[in-house]
């Protein structure tokens, strides 16, 4: 059995998007000079950590009749799993221990974040949790792509990163929404050429929004790109008050997104999927740098 590689391991084990959230919370709190506690990051990752795992266990759920094949034929054998479901439902009973344990962490984390965050975290998480119902409710995950579930990443993403420097610092929600806005366009387009990739074809049981984007995934990163590019020069110039290195970080991100995408053939189903995450970390070039 081939072992998976580092890069190919961070996917599977679901480390790739809790990694993103951790870096990019510290990264917009150091962007507008603002230091906030380790408790902040690490309750991000725990949670972000939790949600990922438990949602590729729930779209496996299909594989616990007992019918589906071993390797890489049982991608095929329900519609729209991958590598890293079947990853997470042969490992099922450690995932389903580690996520109690990062439950019971999480829980020591909260009194010591801030009573703001929490509020706005309670309401998101809310907000979430309904969103989960409705994807998952359906028996199978076939029907559950009808829903636009990448699109809605992009929305929640963004929010829980932003929420301990807002949290903070209310007033600096005026300042930030350009960035929240561009990092929410980025995490979009992240999923949709993710999906794009792994649907192939005219991808008839996806929302008519997830539909269209794929359709036009190369003008939308350039797209993305430009618009962040173009508020980081204003950002620069002082024309708008707000961070520049967030707009620059997103404008990156989207410029390795489409490369990425260029190169989506050389490039195995797995390391294509973790690439597509690794494109997130550009903020580990400015975390340092004094604005």
């Amino acid at each position: 059995m081939v072992r998976p590689s580092p890069l190919a391991l961070w996917h599977l084990l679901s480390l790739d998007a809790p990694t993103i959230a951790a870096l990019w919370t510290l990264f917009i709190a150091r962007s507008v000079h603002l230091t906030l506690p380790w408790t902040a990051p690490a309750a991000m990752f725990l949670a972000v950590w939790m949600i990922y795992a438990a949602d590729r266990l729930l779209d496996s759920r299909g594989l616990l009749s007992g019918n589906w094949q071993t390797g890489s034929q049982a991608i095929g054998t329900l519609p729209g799993l991958e590598a890293r479901h079947l990853f997470h439902h042969r490992h099922r009973s450690g995932f389903l221990a580690c996520i109690t344990a990062a439950a019971i962490a999480l829980a020591a984390l909260l009194p010591r974040l801030d009573p703001g965050a929490l509020r706005l975290y309670a309401l998101l998480a809310t907000l979430l949790a309904v969103w989960m119902l409705l994807i998952h409710a359906r028996s199978s995950p076939e029907n559950s792509r009808r829903l636009p579930k990448e699109l809605a990443v992009g929305l929640f993403f963004p929010a829980a990163v932003f929420i301990p420097t807002v949290a903070r610092e209310p007033s600096l929600r005026p300042a930030l929404l350009p960035a929240a806005a561009l990092f929410a366009a980025t995490c979009t387009l992240n999923c949709l050429f993710v999906y794009r990739w792994e649907h192939p074809g005219t991808r008839p049981l996806a929302h008519w929004t997830t539909r269209w984007s794929t359709r036009h995934m190369p003008q939308l990163a350039i797209a993305t790109c430009a618009l962040a590019t173009l508020t980081a020069y204003l950002a620069a110039k002082r024309v708008l008050a707000v961070p520049f290195t967030p707009p620059i970080a997103c404008a990156l991100s989207a410029a390795l997104l489409l490369l990425i995408h260029a190169l989506r053939h050389h490039l195995t189903r797995i390391h294509l999927r973790a690439c597509a995450d690794l494109a997130l970390l550009t903020p580990l070039l400015f975390l340092f740098i004094k604005e």
